[in-house]
């Protein structure tokens, strides 16, 4: 049962963040209105603490930081942990959350904003940065299910929107896009592996005498 609803959130997720690429790639001329506001609002807000905070994020989140280093050290912490199915969930949703993320870069091609503080990739639509944060969140909460994975998890992503859309490398919706297919792909994958990802090695033990 619990597949099954892994399975549906995760498909519903990425049809969601498919949509809304489309809605705004095909449907729109300009970025929608909300877009425009939030990225006016936010930039007329910033403060040197938040730029600080964001230019961290940049860092952590995108380039070979994101790629290799975070992803290999959230993998040697369960392999430390014993976890060694775990590790192998988690490298499975970094690989399958760039490549998704990357697909519908190139598929949607939507233009960042022209305001932009630090330099960036191909496409605005989805957020990497933010997408490779729901990634994270999601892989430790479905291998450790408690609350407070979960709520470290949905501090970081918001964290890391605000953060792009700070920096104007990205629109809110761009932001909100990345998240619906980090999440979308680690329930996908957890559909089809959570069950034996969660599986621990039993120790036998050998009687003495």
């Amino acid at each position: 049962m619990r597949t099954r609803v892994l399975l549906w959130w995760g498909v519903g997720l990425l049809v969601a963040a498919v949509l809304l690429g489309a809605a705004i790639v095909f449907g729109y001329t300009e970025p929608p209105g909300f877009d425009r506001w939030w990225n006016e609002a936010i930039a007329a807000n910033r403060a040197d603490w938040m730029l600080s905070v964001a230019f961290a994020l940049n860092s952590i989140g995108g380039g070979w930081i994101a790629i290799a280093v975070v992803p290999l050290l959230l993998i040697l912490a369960l392999l430390l942990a014993r976890r060694w199915r775990a590790a192998v969930f988690a490298a499975a949703a970094f690989v399958a959350s760039a490549l998704a993320v990357q697909i519908l870069k190139n598929l949607f091609g939507r233009a960042r904003p022209e305001d932009m503080i630090v330099a960036s990739d191909y496409g605005s639509f989805p957020s990497g940065h933010v997408a490779n944060a729901a990634t994270i969140a999601l892989v430790l909460y479905l291998v450790f299910p408690r609350l407070w994975t979960a709520l470290l998890g949905a501090a970081y992503i918001v964290a890391m929107a605000l953060s792009r859309t700070l920096l104007s490398v990205h629109w809110a919706t761009d932001t909100l896009g990345g998240a619906l297919v980090g999440a979308s792909v680690v329930l996908l994958l957890g559909a089809w592996l959570l069950p034996w990802a969660q599986r621990t090695s039993k120790r036998v033990r050998v009687p003495i005498g």
